[in-house]
C-alpha cells in the first residue's frame, strides 16, 4: 500500500478499554470532517478515531492536528480512494472498526449495540446499520428498507437479515474478518465498493446483515461530485469481472456498451464507464477469482429479487 505517515497525540478517554474504532477517510472536505469528528467525540465513552486523509489540499491534516490531537491521522500521501479505509482498519487496535465518512457518525449507543451483536454472533463479519439523513438524523433513508427486504432472509445464529451490500459510512465491522477478506479492492478504488467487500467476506465464511438497531447518521452537503454515476457503472462492471461468471460480466459489459452508442447524457455516462472499464480491465482480470457456488447463487438470488444488494450511495468522499 506503499508508506504512510502518521500522527498520533494523546489518546482520548477511555482509549485502554474501547472495543471499537472508528475509521474515517477524507478528500478536500476540512470543514465537513470537523463537524463529523466533534460529533464523533460528543459519544459515549469517546471512541478512538483514525483519520486517513486522502491527499487534502485544503488544509484538513494541519485543522485536524489543531482542533482534535487525540485523533491518528494518516496520511498516504496519495488518494487511496476506499482502499484507505483499510489503511485505517491495520491502523486500529480494537477488535470491532466503525466506519464513517466525513459527513456521517454514529447515533449515541449505536457502536455499543454493534459490540453486542458482534460478541453474540461469532459468524458475523459485518453489521449493515439503518441510515437517518440529515443533520437532525430524522429522515430514513430509503436504503434501510431495500436492506430489510432482502431475498436472503434471515438464518439460525444471525441477528438481522442477511445482505450483499450495504453503505460504506453505515457498517461496523470485526476487524479481523476485514483484513481476512482483503478490505475494499483497488481496482474499483471508490463509489459502489460494498458490494465486492460484501462478497470477500461471505466467500471468507463471514456473513454480513443489517441489523436495524445500529444507526448510522448521513448529514451530505452538497450536491453529487461530477462523474460519480460514471464511476459506478464502471465499478459495477469491474466487480462482475472480478468476482462472477464470465457469462454475467459479459452481459453487463454488453449493455454498458449498448448504452454508450446512443446519443445524449446518458450515453456520455456510460461512454465515460465502459472508458474506464477498458483501462481497469487487465488489472481486474489479474484479480479475478470466482465466488464459491454458495455466494454465486446467494448473489443471483439477491439480482432475482433486485434487493438486498444494496444500491450505491450517491454521496460522499471520493
Amino acid at each position: 500500500m506503499g508508506p504512510a505517515t502518521e500522527r498520533r497525540g494523546p489518546a482520548p478517554p477511555g482509549a485502554a478499554w474501547a472495543r471499537t474504532t472508528v475509521v474515517v477517510i477524507t478528500r478536500d472536505r476540512r470543514d465537513q470532517l470537523l463537524r463529523t469528528l466533534e460529533r464523533l467525540a460528543a459519544l459515549p465513552g469517546r471512541p478512538p478515531v483514525v483519520v486517513v486523509d486522502n491527499a487534502s489540499s485544503d488544509g484538513t491534516a494541519e485543522a485536524v492536528a489543531a482542533r482534535y490531537p487525540e485523533v491518528l491521522l494518516v496520511s498516504p500521501g496519495r488518494n487511496l480512494g476506499a482502499v484507505g479505509r483499510t489503511l485505517g482498519v491495520r491502523h486500529a487496535r480494537t477488535p470491532y472498526v466503525a466506519f464513517s465518512d466525513d459527513d456521517s457518525w454514529w447515533q449515541p449507543g449505536a457502536l455499543a449495540a454493534a459490540e453486542r451483536l458482534l460478541d453474540d454472533h461469532p459468524r458475523l463479519g459485518l453489521v449493515a446499520a439503518s441510515v437517518r439523513v440529515g443533520e437532525d438524523g430524522r429522515r430514513e433513508d430509503p436504503l434501510n428498507a431495500e436492506l430489510a427486504s432482502s431475498p436472503l432472509g434471515r438464518e439460525p445464529g444471525l441477528p438481522g437479515t442477511r445482505v450483499l451490500g450495504f453503505l460504506a459510512c453505515a457498517a461496523v465491522a470485526r476487524r479481523e474478518a476485514y483484513l481476512e477478506a482483503g478490505g475494499y479492492h483497488p481496482v474499483v478504488f471508490f463509489a459502489g465498493e460494498e458490494q465486492l467487500l460484501a462478497y470477500d467476506l461471505e466467500a471468507c465464511g463471514w456473513a454480513v446483515c443489517h441489523c436495524p438497531e445500529v444507526v448510522a447518521v448521513h448529514g451530505p452537503v452538497g450536491g453529487v461530485r461530477g462523474g460519480r454515476r460514471a464511476v459506478m457503472r464502471r465499478n459495477a462492471v469491474l466487480t462482475a469481472w472480478l468476482r462472477r461468471p464470465v457469462g454475467v460480466a459479459l452481459r453487463r459489459t454488453g449493455r454498458l456498451a449498448v448504452d454508450a452508442a446512443r446519443r445524449g447524457a446518458e450515453a456520455r455516462e456510460a461512454r465515460e464507464a465502459l472508458r474506464g472499464v477498458l483501462e481497469r480491465l487487465p488489472a481486474a482480470l489479474r484479480a479475478r477469482r470466482r465466488l464459491p457456488a454458495h455466494v454465486e447463487e446467494a448473489a443471483r438470488r439477491v439480482e432475482g429479487g433486485d434487493r438486498g444488494g444494496c444500491r450505491p450511495p450517491e454521496a460522499g468522499v471520493g
